[in-house]
């Protein structure tokens, strides 16, 4: 039997270009992020229940410990759930 060759790209020949994303906090100049804001911590987790990491949500450090708190708050008192099937 022949074997098929394959053209391999190095993945160092590979271009990866990221656009840089802006804090929405910081954009908007929030001081504080309150648990019991439902609206504004839905969008920062996964339809599984998950916290959306910060490389994706596009949130700066400080903000995404503060999101990750906030979010971890709300699931203690019922605000969140902690998985899709509850």
């Amino acid at each position: 039997m022949a074997r098929k060759t394959r053209n391999k790209v190095s993945k160092s020949t590979r271009k990866k270009t990221f656009t840089q994303k802006i804090c929405r906090f910081c954009a908007d100049k929030v001081s504080s992020i309150i648990f019991y804001d439902i609206k504004s911590l839905k969008p920062l987790i996964s339809e599984r229940g998950k916290i959306i990491p910060s490389r994706i949500s596009g949130n700066c450090a400080k903000h995404q410990r503060a999101v990750t708190t906030a979010i971890k708050r709300a699931r203690c008192i019922a605000l969140l759930p902690f998985s899709e099937a509850h």
